[in-house]
């Protein structure tokens, strides 16, 4: 019996094809960032003004086939923005993560679970105005928003960073200048 190649080829495709299109499993370590992943997000910062908005974009997604999750972010269409992956490091028994920046530094930190969030501490690396270090909490609020607070060590003293709320934005895209 002959075998025709277009037959072999369909029923390759038929065994192969759906594994290839499952989505990979997320690194249990990883769940905490779970109820981020796949989404947008939308943040106006409390000081916008409508004459002159200030607006962080920012998106979730699975990265290294589940190993990792990255983040991308802009402010103001690419005024500044970044990209974070976020893996766990198992040495350190706590998820770890690199924050990339379009000012030129980056940071390095971790981040432990809490009840409906997660808090995080950075260092950073390189000229970032003056600060060297930032705690920061999220919070996933009942009614779906996202809530961010962040503290910066700056010359020595900590001082209030940014404290707003984002929500959801499905059409939303995270733009970086090129």
């Amino acid at each position: 019996m002959r075998t025709r190649p277009i037959s072999v080829a369909a029923l390759l495709v038929t065994l192969v094809l759906p594994k290839a299109m499952r989505a990979a499993e997320l690194n249990p370590h990883l769940a905490p960032l779970k109820p981020l992943l796949g989404k947008t997000w939308r943040g106006v910062f409390p000081n916008s003004t409508p004459a002159k908005p200030v607006v962080d974009i920012s998106r979730f997604e699975a990265a290294l086939n589940g190993q990792a999750v990255r983040n991308l972010h802009s402010i103001n269409d690419g005024d500044y923005g970044g990209e974070t992956l976020m893996v766990w490091d198992k040495e350190k028994q706590a998820i770890v993560y690199y924050y990339f920046t379009t000012a030129g530094f980056y940071t390095t930190g971790t981040i432990h679970p809490q009840d409906a969030g997660f808090t995080s501490h950075e260092i950073v690396k390189g000229d970032a105005d003056g600060v060297t270090e930032v705690k920061a909490m999220f919070r996933l609020l009942p009614d779906g928003r996202l809530h961010a607070h962040t503290e910066y060590l700056k010359q020595g003293k900590w001082v209030e960073g940014r404290d707003l709320d984002y929500v959801e934005a499905p059409d939303a895209r995270v733009k970086l200048r090129e």
